[in-house]
């Protein structure tokens, strides 16, 4: 059974940091893709960044490289979000997402965790 438990989310004031983890179980973590997209109230979901099944490429939105880094521990099946210079547009719901591009393409949600940038 796939599961995820997302943390790590929770209130700053903008120019604050933050950091979500998302631990995965249930399926074998390194061969997948790991991604954060995000969801603002009354926005569609967007893709915010991405990392490698070998954690040997990422990739980010343009509104968020400079101030975002994503990572992976293959060997603690969890990937990590860390969020600095924090600005309000980036109030949003975060989910992480497992793609499998081996075989027929397939994916999995996390839950989400809510991130709220106000002063």
């Amino acid at each position: 059974q796939v599961q995820f438990v997302e943390s790590g989310g929770g209130l700053v004031q903008p120019g604050g940091s933050l950091r979500l983890s998302c631990a995965a179980s249930g399926f074998t973590f390194s061969r997948y893709t790991m991604s954060w997209y995000r969801q603002a109230p009354g926005k569609d979901r967007e893709w915010v960044a991405l990392v490698t099944g070998a954690g040997g490429s990422t990739s980010y939105a343009d509104s968020v490289k400079g101030r975002f880094t994503i990572s992976r521990d293959n060997a603690k099946n969890t990937v990590v979000l860390q969020m600095n210079s924090l600005k309000p547009e980036d109030t949003a719901v975060y989910y992480c997402k497992a793609e499998g591009l081996s075989g027929s393409y397939h994916y999995y949600w996390g839950q989400g965790t809510q991130v709220t940038v106000s002063s």
